[in-house]
C-alpha cells in the first residue's frame, strides 16, 4: 500500500478511537440534554462521565456508571411504560462509531432517597431490556446512523426513586480476552403510577458482577461465519415484573435470522449501507510498503 492511501485510515483510526457518550435522553417526548464529557458539570439529570473512551474488562469498577461517573443534581419524572430514548454520540457531537454488540438497560431502586443523592457502587440492578441483532443486522447499528436506542419501562414498575443504566458492549476486537469495549450511562429517574412490580432476589446482580471477560457475549469473534446463528447476552435474563417488560430472548438467547425481508422500516434500510466496523476492514488489508 501506497504511504498516500494510508492518511484517511489514520484520520479513520482516530475518529474510532475516540469513541461516545450520552449526549441526550429523552422521556416521553421531553429532551435532556447530558453534560459534555469531563465538562465538570453535575446539573442535569444524566450523570457525568471523565472520558469518553471505553471501559475495558468485565470487573472493572467503572462499569457501574462509567468512567468517573459523578452523580447529576437532578432527576427526570417518569411513570410505567415510559419510552426513554438515549442518544450516543462520538466525541465533538459525530456520530455512534460502533455498529456490532448488544445492548442492554438495567435500573436500581434508589430507596427512600432521591438518586441525585444515592451512590450506585455495589448496589444491586435488574435488567429491564436487551438489544442484539435481527435479520443480520446488530440493534447498535442504527446508532452509527444517529438514531437514538429506544427503552421503554416496565409497565407494572413500582413507583419509586429509579438509576436507569443504558449499556452498549461493543465486540469489533472480542475475538480476544478483554478485547470487548463497555460503554455505560446512568440517568435519574423518579417513577410515579401505580405499579406494583419488583423484581426477585433471583433477577438482581451487581454491575461489576454480573458479567465475566470470559463470557460466550463478551469473548466472541462476532464476524466468524460459525457463530452467527446465535447470541448469548450476558448478565441475567429481563426481569418480568407483571403486566408486560422490556424486550428479551428467551433464556438470554438472540437468535439470529439471515436477511431475506425487503420490507424494512426506513430505519433499518438505512442500516443495510453501514459498512463493517474499521478494525474488520483493517485487519483484512496489507500495509507493508514496496520498495522501488
Amino acid at each position: 500500500m501506497k504511504a498516500s492511501l494510508f492518511i484517511p485510515f489514520l484520520s479513520t483510526l482516530s475518529y474510532v478511537a475516540a469513541h461516545g457518550y450520552v449526549q441526550k435522553v429523552t422521556i416521553d417526548g421531553t429532551v435532556y440534554t447530558g453534560p459534555a464529557v469531563a465538562s465538570g458539570s453535575t446539573d442535569g439529570i444524566t450523570r457525568e462521565i471523565s472520558t469518553q473512551d471505553p471501559i475495558k474488562g468485565a470487573t472493572n469498577s467503572d462499569l457501574t456508571c462509567g468512567p468517573g461517573a459523578l452523580a447529576a443534581s437532578k432527576v427526570a419524572n417518569a411513570n410505567p411504560g415510559s419510552s426513554i430514548s438515549f442518544l450516543w454520540t462520538g466525541a465533538s457531537g459525530s456520530a455512534w462509531p460502533h455498529n456490532v454488540g448488544p445492548m442492554m438497560t438495567y435500573l436500581t431502586n434508589c430507596g427512600d432517597q432521591s438518586c441525585a443523592d444515592y451512590n450506585p457502587k455495589g448496589t444491586e440492578w435488574f435488567k429491564i431490556e436487551e438489544a442484539g441483532k435481527t435479520d443480520g443486522t446488530w440493534a447498535q447499528a442504527a446508532l452509527m446512523n444517529g438514531a437514538a436506542a429506544q427503552v421503554t419501562l416496565p409497565s407494572n414498575l413500582a413507583a419509586g426513586s429509579y438509576i436507569i443504566r443504558h449499556e452498549i458492549i461493543a465486540l469489533h476486537n472480542a475475538q480476544a480476552e478483554g478485547g470487548a469495549e463497555f460503554y455505560a450511562s446512568c440517568t435519574q429517574l423518579k417513577v410515579g403510577g401505580s405499579g406494583t412490580g419488583t423484581p426477585s432476589s433471583s433477577d438482581l446482580v451487581q454491575l461489576p458482577g454480573a458479567y465475566k471477560d470470559t463470557d460466550p457475549g463478551i469473548l466472541i469473534d462476532v464476524y466468524s461465519d460459525s457463530q452467527n446463528d446465535s447470541y448469548t447476552f450476558p448478565g441475567p435474563a429481563v426481569v418480568d415484573l407483571g403486566g408486560g417488560s422490556g424486550t428479551s430472548s428467551s433464556k438470554g438467547i438472540c437468535r439470529l435470522k439471515k436477511h431475506t425481508s425487503t420490507n424494512d422500516t426506513a430505519t433499518l434500510t438505512k442500516r443495510k449501507t453501514v459498512v463493517r466496523h474499521i478494525s474488520r476492514i483493517l485487519r483484512g488489508l496489507d500495509f507493508s510498503f514496496h520498495r522501488h
